[in-house]
């Protein structure tokens, strides 16, 4: 199997905020930053796949700071861990004020691509090989997400099939005592 280290998978991307960014408040919609997450988790698993990625899910995507119409934003792509078909990218985003040279990280999103083959189907990535301390925790924190997540699927199944089978009157008493657990 063909193995890639973690700083080989590293991929750069800046673009000017312009007005037609914004949203209501002035400030850079937040949309636009999930399309440039979306596409710098596409050029950061493709490569490493060496293939077409689709986009399999959004970890979290927390926004510490807006950013402003006419800033660049950077943002940095690398491979943390790569299943039998899925990639899990982390991509960090830092707006630059271009005046005055300041810089301030935004935020970080892990997502998750898949492979694809010519006949649109999952196909083998290939393996990841972290090389230092910092590459070897994400590696060990990606593999927990990917297994943690891949349980909480099989949970979330179960527990929707149970709701599913409930009557509307243990529908009504579940939502009337406020339960977390069903």
């Amino acid at each position: 199997m063909k193995t890639k280290t973690s700083s080989s998978t590293v991929v750069r991307m800046s673009e000017l905020m312009t007005p037609e960014n914004a949203n209501f408040l002035g400030k850079v919609f937040g949309g636009a930053i999930l399309s440039l997450l979306d596409k710098a988790a596409y050029v950061t698993a493709s490569r490493f796949a060496e293939t077409v990625c689709v986009t399999a899910s959004f970890d979290r995507v927390d926004f510490h700071s807006p950013v402003e119409v006419g800033e660049l934003v950077h943002l940095v792509g690398r491979v943390d861990f790569a299943g039998r078909t899925s990639v899990q990218t982390r991509i960090e985003v830092h707006a630059e004020n271009i005046h005055s040279g300041t810089m301030r990280h935004t935020n970080t999103s892990i997502i998750t691509m898949v492979a694809i083959d010519d006949a649109g189907k999952p196909t083998a990535v290939p393996r990841i090989v972290p090389e230092n301390h910092d590459e070897k925790v994400r590696y060990l924190l990606g593999r927990s997400r990917y297994r943690m997540n891949r349980t909480r699927q099989q949970e979330h199944a179960e527990r929707e099939a149970r709701l599913e089978a409930m009557s509307e009157t243990e529908l009504d008493n579940l939502i009337a005592s406020d339960a977390v657990e069903f």
